[in-house]
């Protein structure tokens, strides 16, 4: 069923109306420095919308996990500073999430006003099992708009979260997709299949990342559907001890060895892994390193990147590919030493692209990885802002925040 947008809501009118926006404005910090601003730049679009049609904008968002209770290091005041420098327009932060300053800020907004809730995660309700307990705060959220108010659902990285701001608010108000959230459903129903044509062949899915766990569901589903399956990133590493070869000090999951086994045998043809890494004394910037095949790693060292061999190998069976889904860097990129294979990936992807591929980053750190590595966002298809939620799109799972705007 499809769901109502932002332009939906825009034709029906919102001058002098509360809207509240769900926004997904968890961006990195080092102190109060915002490193990566990604996911505010993403947000800016419907909430410039909105303010400029006249809308009073009460905006709730998270930062970080402070397990339910205040803490300064999570305020969203940076956030509220950077969000209005790049709106162009003042942006007040309410000191509390629903309490009195909220309640008398939202009030006193006139039209066009922006309004940014304090840490909605400061509130042990947003997260809770306990639907009552959810439902409490959604209806306090509710009370900030108003009763002709609406609800805007625009932080696609929490979509497949069933929390207050993002499930049980949309139940209480008439609710919209954003413009962030509706234009990233569109591209994962072209890579799922949603809109009856499926991806274009042959269709290549590249992941990486530290854990064979975090991601064994979307192999298993994928697997099946895709022409090429490259891994790469920490997590390959134990699908090396499942052929047996040793892996020195490099990150692996034992308990998912056997797990492996039977994915390289069920997948064999569809599953490619490096053949050499770049391997360290240490897990330090400035560690000693040397490129090795896959069949010499050394006890005492850790594979941190994949190796030149390697990047050349992927970048070949890229250059076919009509479709690409990439999500998890190939190494460690933060450290400039070891962010070669990464950045090689994304370069064979950004050429496929060029070639006319379809290409999609998923979010996370593969997202973080091209504005670090200093790669042309536009060298991609799109670039998603939510990791989480388009693998378990892919999975095929049911999207909590999704699902409830369509009812």
């Amino acid at each position: 069923m499809p769901v109502q947008t932002l332009e939906d809501l825009r034709k029906i009118g919102v001058e002098g109306r509360g809207v509240l926006v769900r926004c997904d404005l968890n961006v990195p910090l080092d102190g109060n420095e915002i490193t990566d601003p990604g996911r505010i730049i993403a947000s800016v679009p419907t909430l410039k919308a909105l303010a400029e049609a006249g809308a009073k904008v009460i905006v709730t968002a998270h930062l970080g996990r402070p397990k339910g209770v205040p803490d300064p290091k999570f305020s969203l005041a940076p956030v509220a500073a950077k969000l209005a420098e790049m709106l162009g327009r003042n942006v007040q932060l309410a000191g509390d999430v629903v309490g009195q300053d909220a309640l008398a800020r939202s009030e006193g907004l006139t039209d066009g006003d922006v309004l940014l809730l304090e840490n909605i995660r400061f509130d042990p309700r947003e997260t809770s099992k306990d639907e009552a307990e959810r439902t409490k705060l959604a209806e306090a959220l509710v009370e900030l708009v108003g009763d002709d108010g609406a609800f805007v659902s625009d932080g696609f990285g929490v979509v497949h979260r069933e929390q207050a701001s993002v499930y049980d608010v949309a139940k209480l108000l008439p609710h919209y997709a954003g413009t962030l959230v509706a234009a990233e459903v569109e591209v994962l129903g072209k890579l799922g299949g949603a809109d009856g044509a499926g991806p274009e062949r042959p269709y290549a899915v590249v992941l990486g990342g530290s854990k064979v766990s975090d991601k064994l569901a979307v192999i298993e589903a994928l697997a099946p559907k895709v022409d090429t399956l490259v891994i790469g990133g920490g997590m390959f590493y134990t699908f090396l001890a499942a052929q047996g070869l040793s892996v020195g000090d490099s990150l692996c999951e034992e308990p998912m060895i056997d797990t492996c086994k039977e994915l390289l045998e069920r997948y064999g043809d569809v599953i490619h892994i490096p053949q050499d890494v770049v391997i360290a004394d240490s897990f330090a910037a400035d560690a000693e390193s040397k490129t090795v095949s896959v069949l010499e790693i050394p006890d005492g060292w850790m594979g941190l990147d994949i190796g030149p061999k390697s990047v050349s190998r992927f970048a070949a069976i890229l250059a076919g590919a009509k479709t690409v889904f990439w999500n998890g860097p190939m190494g460690v990129f933060e450290f400039e030493k070891f962010s070669a294979g990464t950045k090689g990936v994304a370069e064979a992807i950004i050429e496929a692209t060029g070639k006319g591929a379809f290409s999609v980053v998923g979010g996370g750190d593969s997202a973080a990885a091209v504005r670090l590595l200093g790669l042309p966002e536009d060298g991609f298809s799109h670039i998603s802002t939510g990791g989480g939620a388009s693998l378990e799109y892919l999975e095929g799972k049911q999207l909590p925040g999704i699902s409830v705007l369509e009812g």
